[in-house]
């Protein structure tokens, strides 16, 4: 008799943890029943910002597989159904049928948590009202759509961070007038140092955002149901449409329901092979936790990358292969228009906070050659510790061609190298792509100069 693996969560860490599992053992070996609330599965969720820009120009080109095409490869997706309990005694899940309201129990051999994370939502006053949104799924983009056509003009987006930028980005590029509101001194404040941060915000307002930063939002008024203003402790913002980005929380109160390991973090406590603290149950994506490469400790960082790779991971693991998931360094990228923006690692600050004796060293450079046209500066800041000259984090702010190159420098944390390292590392070089000192190599030659 097959072997039943239940996955609760059909987005991006079940469903590469169901076709993993597939493509390691056939239906005959594991059944694979998938349980998922909505009705849509595998689809990219960073890419709605640039649904409502008008960048994608239709919802289904975000879709990578409908349920129908996961169960051709025999995968029982069960859309509009809702795990509402787990029994690790008994090995079984309550089911909701979110149609019919119909609750039943199913047995698992081996059950997977992936349960993603929700958009942090303060209790603030009127946050409910019509045009007070996230933009966390296809729905959500639907919604901010409809505000459009019906004539939604004047729009505020709460949070400077990655998706209030891309958020803000895609509302100007429909011709909105925008304010964003960020509680923090500078856009991108939580993941750059102040110093890094300065150019985005000089960037935000020259592309005619009112940006008010160090600015607490407190309400929302509202009249006939409908949102008209953002309150703030500097005053009213007028707004018919409010995009409220203020990060995530992993959805792990199933988990703990049914004493499933918890950490301080806020996520499910997974080893690195995504197994949880009780036998047969394993958890991936932003419901978990996960080790930070440079200091040990477990952090929740919710990017498709991790959730893709642990769901990889824990399939492979589920279907008796032997996979591990390598931790994580929060490496991430995103843009404001032509502006680029990436970190890796720690700021200075984080450095800093963890028991780092740590330096930051910022450089400025250009990415092509100077007599090739269209050249673009850009800033690099790297974070060091000092005595052993090990880089711990760095952090890239520039026009086009600046931000990929994170990737570097992302690969010389997860291999422990100092930036003396870096800078003789042998990258590539044509005027078109780079001067003959790439500014990765410029920035790490600094860097080792200091210490």
């Amino acid at each position: 008799m097959a072997r039943r693996l239940v996955i609760i969560g059909g987005d991006a860490a079940g469903m590469s943890a169901a076709a993993q599992a597939r493509r390691m053992k056939p239906p005959d070996e594991l059944e694979i029943v998938v349980f998922e609330r909505s009705s849509r599965t595998s689809y990219a969720a960073c890419g709605l910002p640039y649904l409502v820009g008008g960048f994608v120009k239709t919802p289904d080109s975000l879709v990578a597989r409908t349920p129908e095409q996961h169960r051709a490869k025999g995968i029982d997706v069960r859309t509009h159904h809702e795990v509402t309990a787990i029994d690790a005694t008994a090995s079984t899940v309550t089911v909701r049928d979110l149609d019919t309201g119909r609750e039943t129990a199913l047995h698992y051999d081996e059950l997977l948590i992936g349960t993603g994370a929700s958009g942090i939502s303060p209790h603030w006053p009127g946050i409910d009202a019509e045009g007070v949104l996230q933009l966390r799924t296809l729905d959500d983009a639907a919604k901010v759509e409809r505000l459009l056509c019906a004539g939604a003009r004047r729009a505020v987006v709460v949070g400077a961070g990655y998706i209030g930028l891309e958020v803000a980005e895609g509302l100007l590029e429909r011709g909105l007038d925008l304010t964003v509101v960020e509680r923090l001194d500078a856009p991108m404040g939580a993941v750059l140092d102040a110093d890094m941060a300065a150019g985005i915000a000089d960037a935000m307002r020259a592309a005619g955002i009112d940006l008010r930063l160090a600015t607490a939002v407190t309400g929302f008024t509202v009249v006939d149901g409908r949102v008209t203003a953002v309150e703030t402790a500097a005053g009213p913002v007028e707004a018919e449409l409010v995009v409220i980005g203020l990060g995530v929380r992993p959805n792990a109160d199933l988990a703990r329901a049914a004493g499933i390991g918890v950490g301080e973090a806020g996520g499910i406590v997974v080893d690195d092979h995504l197994r949880t603290g009780s036998p047969h149950i394993w958890a991936a994506g932003d419901c978990v936790e996960s080790r930070h490469r440079m200091t040990g400790r477990s952090v929740v960082v919710a990017l498709g990358t991790h959730a893709n790779k642990q769901g990889r991971v824990a399939g492979t693991n589920i279907a008796g292969g032997n996979a591990a998931f390598g931790g994580v360094l929060g490496t991430a990228i995103t843009r404001f228009k032509g502006v680029e923006i990436a970190r890796t690692g720690l700021t200075e600050r984080e450095a800093e906070a963890a028991g780092f004796d740590a330096i930051g060293v910022t450089t400025e450079a250009s990415s092509r050659a100077y007599y090739y046209p269209g050249a673009q500066p850009m800033k690099i800041k790297m974070v060091v510790e000092r005595g052993t000259g090990r880089l711990l984090g760095a952090q890239i702010v520039g026009r086009e061609g600046a931000a990929k190159r994170i990737d570097v420098l992302a690969t010389a944390l997860w291999n422990e190298m100092t930036v003396a390292e870096v800078a003789g590392m042998d990258l590539s070089y044509a005027p078109p792509f780079s001067p003959v000192w790439d500014p990765v190599l410029l920035a790490a030659g600094k860097a080792a100069s200091k210490i």
